[in-house]
C-alpha cells in the first residue's frame, strides 16, 4: 500500500458516491481517480486493469459531456432501462471481449489471472458505458465485477484497493436502488 494507492482509493470512493446521487461531478472526480489507479496498476502487472483504465479516461469524458448535455431541453439525462436486444448483445459482448482478452492477455503477456482479469474489464467497460447513458443495468454489472475484483485484489496483495472493491460493493448496492427510483419516478412522470 502506498499514497499512489490510497489517493485513488479515496477519490475513487468520492467519484462513486457522486454518481450515486446522479451529480455531474463525479466525472472529473473520476478522472482523477482514473490517472492514480493507471499507475497503481501498471506497477502490480494487472495489464487489462491498466487498459480499463485508459478506456475509463475516455468514458469518463464521454459520460461528463452527456449528462452535462441532456436531449429534449430537459434539466438531467434520465435513467432508463435496457430492451431486451440491447441486454444480449451486452452479454455477447462481455462473453467475447472475456475470450479474446484473456487469450491475448495469458498468451502475449505474463499476466497474473488473465481470465479473471479480462472479465472484469469487459464488464466494468460495459458497466461504464452503461452509467454515461444512465442505464440502470449498469450497477448490476458493476456489483458482479465488484465482488470478482475483490477477490482479484486480495490474491495480488492490493489490501486497501480490495477494501475499496468491498465499498463500492456496496455503493453499488445503493446505486441500484437509487437509480431503480428514479428511473420509476420518471417512468411515472
Amino acid at each position: 500500500m502506498d499514497l499512489i494507492e490510497i489517493l485513488g482509493v479515496a477519490f475513487g470512493l468520492w467519484s462513486v458516491w457522486l454518481t450515486v446521487k446522479e451529480n455531474v461531478w463525479c466525472w472529473p472526480i473520476g478522472i482523477i481517480n482514473i490517472l492514480f489507479f493507471m499507475v497503481m496498476f501498471a506497477n502490480a502487472k494487472l495489464y487489462a486493469d491498466f487498459l480499463l483504465q485508459v478506456i475509463f479516461l475516455v468514458l469518463s469524458f464521454y459520460g461528463w459531456y452527456f449528462w452535462v448535455h441532456p436531449k429534449s431541453g430537459k434539466e438531467k439525462v434520465p435513467v432508463t432501462i435496457m430492451n431486451l436486444a440491447n441486454r444480449a448483445f451486452t452479454f455477447g459482448t462481455f462473453i467475447g471481449g472475456t475470450v479474446v482478452m484473456g487469450y491475448l492477455l495469458s498468451t502475449y503477456t505474463d499476466a497474473s489471472v488473465p481470465y479473471w482479469d479480462s472479465s472484469t474489464t469487459v464488464m466494468s467497460i460495459i458497466a461504464q458505458f452503461l452509467m454515461s447513458r444512465k442505464k440502470l443495468e449498469c450497477w448490476a454489472i458493476w456489483i458482479t465485477a465488484d465482488v470478482i475484483d475483490t477477490g482479484i485484489y486480495l490474491y495480488k496483495e492490493l489490501y486497501l484497493t480490495s477494501i475499496l472493491y468491498l465499498v463500492f460493493l456496496g455503493l453499488a448496492i445503493v446505486g441500484l436502488l437509487a437509480w431503480r427510483k428514479s428511473w420509476k419516478s420518471a417512468k411515472t412522470a
